[in-house]
């Protein structure tokens, strides 16, 4: 019995393909987000401290809900998106971040958004835990392009409904019960949503003339409110 319990402490820990491979791509793109934080920025403990949190909220729910055998490459487009955001994230402390780099970062991590959906379908790896991947971190590339739009001063507070109205409804969440029910797939959701990350990167571009800020802001942070309105009503009916 010894020897069987002492194989079996000392034994190779298996494991499973989706985490080694996160693992594996994590570090790759941690150390390509590292230099080029340095080369931006002169540091990189803001980027890599938002890509380490990320990495370990997606590794506990990758373990716990992920049902594929493989990673996938649609995981790995949503990963880098994840780095782009996080890399946008040191703009927000950098003195002078170039707001053309911070356009041209913007508008491919946008660009790429619905490019991992297509890919999932492409190989059979829908799931939950993709879908929730890539609306996490549409919502965190929205919340950091608010900020960095409010604090260069390129709009008003108004901006920060873009960037906040979901984790505002998350923190709702916590005291009224029925708004943490599962809601159906809604066209008008996804259509919303590219909406609020186009007016955003529309907005970042450092030739939009100065007339048109107040009405993009405006309208897109109305179409954001009026969505979030809609599902709120259906889930507190749903709940009565």
């Amino acid at each position: 019995m010894f020897g069987g319990d002492f194989y079996n402490a000392t034994r190779p820990v298996e494991v499973e393909p989706p985490v080694a491979n996160l693992c594996l791509a994590s570090a790759v793109i941690a150390v390509a987000l590292a230099v080029c934080s340095l080369m931006a920025f002169g540091s990189a403990l803001t980027p890599m401290a938002v890509f380490g949190a990320a990495f370990g909220l997606l590794l506990t729910s990758l373990r716990q809900t992920y049902p594929h055998e493989v990673l996938g490459l649609c995981n790995l487009v949503t990963l880098a998106r994840v780095a782009m955001v996080a890399f946008l994230t040191g703009t927000l402390v950098a003195q002078n971040a170039n707001p053309w780099l911070v356009f041209v970062v913007a508008t491919v991590a946008f660009a790429l958004d619905g490019v991992d959906g297509w890919l999932a379908r492409r190989s059979g790896l829908t799931s939950r835990f993709g879908a929730r991947f890539d609306m996490e971190t549409d919502a965190l590339l929205g919340a950091v392009l608010s900020v960095w739009l409010f604090v260069s001063e390129t709009t008003g507070p108004e901006i920060l409904v873009l960037g906040f109205m979901r984790y505002a409804f998350c923190a709702a969440g916590l005291f009224l019960p029925a708004l943490r029910l599962d809601l159906p797939e809604a066209f008008r959701r996804k259509a919303i949503c590219v909406v609020q990350i186009g007016a955003l990167v529309t907005l970042l571009f450092p030739l939009t003339p100065a007339i048109a800020v107040l009405p993009i802001s405006f309208t897109a942070a109305i179409l954001l409110s009026w969505s979030f309105f809609v599902d709120i009503k259906w889930l507190l009916r749903r709940a009565e």
